[in-house]
């Protein structure tokens, strides 16, 4: 049956309808997004009680150099490591290659608060480990031998590096394994030894992922506030943290963070200025992938070993070391009721603020998708800008927006009911899910754009024309179409909501803990097998898109090794 004039022109008016109000919901997001970063900079301007001269004169100075040692260290050490890997498991085909593509990625799983946790107490000087070594060596008393302080700038740098090199490796590996054999076939026909190829072709074609994988390296860098603290190493996110809760001098701990926000948006900016430019292109005709080189014998092992040592380092000590504390712990006292009420708050908030974000996400993204435009641009990377930002940043900036609101509704219920509701959103815990909200938007918007790009826009037009509307439309066929994109985005987000410390540590009500909090408070205590299990479980939770995330580049066309 055909449609009529009448049909069409009644049609119209409708699709703009929905389509403006997508529109103006994501505008809307946006600006709840971006209240955060507004409050942050209109609280700057109220006296700091008189500290901010001290701040000036005895904290930031010493604050921003060891920020800046701290993320010139991660940046050398992940960058290294996660170029160096990548090409080794692209590059060459030996024994147990296979295991190390995706065993890399574990140390993803593990947060940077609990891989300090865990070594200031594997390398504790009267410890197992140091133990050990001096009954091996012959000394007695850890006067005669011990190891150099983990608590130090060159122990934060190496234990966050060994941590967040998968950032790089991830990236970079994907753009190793896209690029050309044909490029470095005409370097070989051109003279190019076999080993100068990493450095001659392939390290400058990935120069853009390396440079991608190293921003988000120094972000998580700049989030850290447990590592850093415990390790002893006094960077501007634990600064903020210390005057805000030390020195009860919110207005100080608002210009540290809008301090640290330029920094960040310095860092965004020049990691940009760097790739500017910087072009990529294959040529029309099909390109051939990188074939492997085959090693075998000695050689073989020693690069298998070379390539487990990250992961010995950053995932299986720390795992292996929690394992056996859990263990000790189970068998003395059992597991609490106070580690299931954790559970039960982590894992509640962690949902609520999972389905939040993905709704939210949703409607960005369609919005861009209905209307690709100037607006749902601008409106995209005003919500999506938290994840840009550090925890702390986002913690006190939702703090000083929610608790106005709070006032505005406390002001409210007693004029009009003579009730006093308190700190109703600060209170409830709804401060700490519109933290994360903002702070993790970035991940559900992004893979669910991804997922809809993929989605023809033939079929959008076939569903209007059979007069579903555009709302219809999105729970008919794009929800149907992009569900795996929707589920991982989810995943992921409710890993982070887990593992995030800074926001979680600094909204969360009173009496109220999470597994993160709880393995805090003890390791600030020194009281480190209390916190085993909350730590365990921790990274059991974080194993969950290492599993996703390996599983790319397994559809990529095979590579054949090729012989020496």
């Amino acid at each position: 049956m055909s449609i009529g004039p009448s049909r069409s022109t009644e049609l119209l008016p409708r699709a703009r309808s929905n389509v403006s109000g997508w529109t103006k919901t994501s505008c809307l997001i946006a600006i709840l997004m971006a209240l955060p970063v507004l409050g942050i900079a209109s609280q700057t301007i109220l006296p700091s009680a008189g500290l901010w001269t001290h701040l000036v004169a005895n904290v930031l100075p010493t604050a921003f150099i060891e920020t800046a040692i701290l993320l010139f260290g991660v940046a050398a050490v992940s960058g290294i490591l996660g170029t160096v890997l990548a090409w080794l498991v692209t590059a060459y085909d030996f024994r147990g290659r296979a295991l190390l593509e995706w065993a890399l990625l574990l140390p993803l799983a593990v947060p940077t608060y609990i891989i300090a946790y865990a070594y200031l107490d594997i390398l504790h000087p009267i410890g197992a480990l140091q133990g050990a070594m001096r009954w091996a060596l012959g000394y007695a008393s850890p006067r005669e031998f011990r190891l150099p302080d983990i608590r130090s700038m060159t122990g934060c740098i190496l234990l966050l590096g060994f941590v967040l090199y998968p950032y790089v490796y991830l990236p970079t590996r994907a753009m190793f394994l896209t690029q050309s054999a044909n490029l470095l076939e005409a370097a070989r026909t051109l003279g190019v030894a076999r080993r100068a190829l990493f450095w001659r072709v392939a390290l400058p074609l990935a120069r853009p992922a390396i440079a991608i994988g190293l921003s988000l390296a120094l972000m998580e860098a700049l989030n850290d506030v447990g590592a850093s603290e415990f390790l002893g190493v006094r960077t501007l996110t634990v600064s903020i943290y210390s005057t805000w809760v030390t020195r009860s001098d919110l207005p100080g701990a608002s210009q540290i963070a809008l301090l640290l926000l330029f920094l960040v948006v310095a860092l965004v900016s020049l990691e940009r200025w760097a790739r500017r430019k910087q072009r990529y292109s294959t040529g029309t005709q099909r390109s051939q992938p990188l074939a492997p080189m085959r090693v075998e014998g000695l050689r073989s092992l020693g690069l298998f070993c070379l390539g487990a040592l990250p992961v010995l380092v950053g995932f299986v000590v720390p795992a292996l070391y929690l394992a056996v504390e859990a263990y000790k712990r189970w068998k003395f006292a059992g597991i609490s009721d106070r580690l299931a009420g954790e559970a039960v708050n982590t894992l509640t908030f962690a949902a609520i603020a999972t389905v939040a974000t993905v709704v939210l996400g949703m409607v960005l993204a369609y919005a861009a998708r209905l209307r690709p435009g100037a607006v749902s641009a601008l409106s995209y990377r005003l919500s999506t800008m938290g994840y840009a930002a550090p925890g702390t940043v986002i913690a006190i900036g939702s703090l000083i927006i929610l608790a106005s609101f709070d006032r505005i509704i406390d002001q409210a219920a007693q004029q009009w009911f003579g009730v006093s509701t308190g700190l109703l959103l600060i209170g409830s815990g709804a401060a700490l899910v519109y933290a994360y909200v903002v702070r993790f938007l970035a991940i559900s918007a992004g893979s669910i754009d991804a997922g809809l790009s993929r989605i023809p826009l033939s079929l959008d037009h076939a569903s209007r024309t059979l007069g579903e509307t555009a709302s219809r439309t999105l729970f008919k066929v794009h929800l149907p179409l992009s569900r795996a994109a929707v589920a991982t985005g989810a995943l992921l987000v409710f890993v982070d909501c887990v593992k995030e410390l800074p926001v979680t540590l600094l909204l969360r009500p009173l009496n109220f803990e999470t597994f993160a909090t709880h393995l805090y408070g003890e390791a600030a205590r020194g009281t480190y097998e209390e916190a085993s299990l909350a730590a365990l479980a921790i990274v059991a939770i974080g194993i969950l898109p290492v599993i996703v995330l390996s599983r790319i580049g397994r559809r990529l066309p095979p590579q054949g090794p090729i012989s020496r």
